[in-house]
């Protein structure tokens, strides 16, 4: 429903099962995955059906987790309930609410759905850093930032499981301002655990003046947006400067050596998010080889040559 009244392409249906038990759901529909902890979720050829978290419609909307995605419309006597997508508007069937939703989608906002929305599933702090990638024009609401900082300072982002993390890490990538997803996390004072490297990037400097007018963190931010288009190259981008956040004070504003430092780094923070090897790999090689890439004209042929050859075998590279 969120994306149909932005305008967006409407990807995943998903179902709130109503007047129906789990038994009866599943002798209806036998095939059905389980894939909920907390409450009844099912998968059934592509689309998740759930059931209510609470006692009412109402109370299910409001446990939901952002307001934008707490909408839900009748469909021939059941209710659709779309998280990222819609069903299409037929007949006189109604459409439910959160009381927020529709002015916060008029709004462009992305803001809890309740106090305890972010509390409820930690793993929220990271979906909404990658809804504010995904969704054009969108802004946080100062609730949502609120909330975000009060859940990092009780410790609870060490919940969720590493591969929903880096899942979701993964799809800002692919998103369209994928460095939305890192600026958000700082503001709610989000990258640690998981994103720990960066850490109080946003208060070094990237580069010397001449060079860089912007702190680590936003300079990686950038670098992230303009290469959107291509997960793999985005992800590349969020690492390529890792190192500079180990960057002696001494040192400061140059980085002499970020490279051989961010190798390391790049290869931890995507093995503790669990991210398929080739990311893991190419973002090592982002953050070790990125300078040298950056002077290709002027080197020798021997050494475009070793370094393609390096780049290839990692399958950074393809053929076109």
């Amino acid at each position: 429903m969120r994306n149909l009244l932005l305008g967006l392409p409407v990807r995943d249906r998903d179902y709130l099962v109503l007047d129906a038990t789990v038994e009866d759901f599943l002798a209806a529909y036998p095939g059905a995955k389980p894939v909920g902890k907390t409450f009844p979720v099912f998968i059934y050829k592509g689309e998740e059906y759930s059931f209510p978290r609470g006692a009412s419609l109402e109370e299910d909307l409001a446990r939901r987790d952002f307001t934008v995605n707490a909408l839900a419309q009748e469909i021939s006597g059941a209710l659709a309930q779309e998280t990222t997508g819609a069903l299409a508007l037929a007949g006189d069937n109604a459409l439910y609410s959160h009381p927020q939703a529709l002015e916060d989608i008029k709004a462009r906002l992305l803001r809890p759905a309740s106090a305890h929305s972010l509390s409820d599933d930690p793993l929220r702090a990271y979906r909404a850093a990658r809804f504010l990638a995904e969704l054009p024009g969108f802004t946080p609401h100062p609730e949502l930032i609120k909330a975000m900082q009060q859940l990092a300072a009780s410790g609870a982002l060490k919940e969720p499981y590493a591969e929903r993390v880096g899942q979701e890490a993964l799809k800002a990538c692919a998103a369209e301002r994928p460095g939305e997803f890192l600026r958000l996390l700082c503001q709610g004072r989000c990258l640690a655990p998981w994103f720990a490297e960066l850490e109080g990037a946003a208060d070094i400097p990237a580069g010397p003046p001449k060079y860089h007018d912007a702190s680590v963190l936003e300079h990686t931010a950038r670098v992230m947006d303009t290469l959107a288009g291509d997960a793999l190259t985005v992800w590349m981008g969020l690492c390529h400067d890792l190192g500079k956040a180990l960057t002696p004070a001494a040192m400061l504003p140059r980085h002499i050596g970020h490279e051989e430092r961010g190798e390391a780094m790049a290869k931890a923070m995507g093995e503790r998010l669990r991210l398929p090897t080739r990311f893991i790999q190419a973002g090592a090689d982002a953050a070790r080889w990125h300078m040298l890439a950056g002077r290709y004209p002027e080197l020798k042929s021997s050494t475009r040559v070793d370094l393609l050859f390096r780049l290839k075998s990692r399958g950074v590279l393809r053929e076109l």
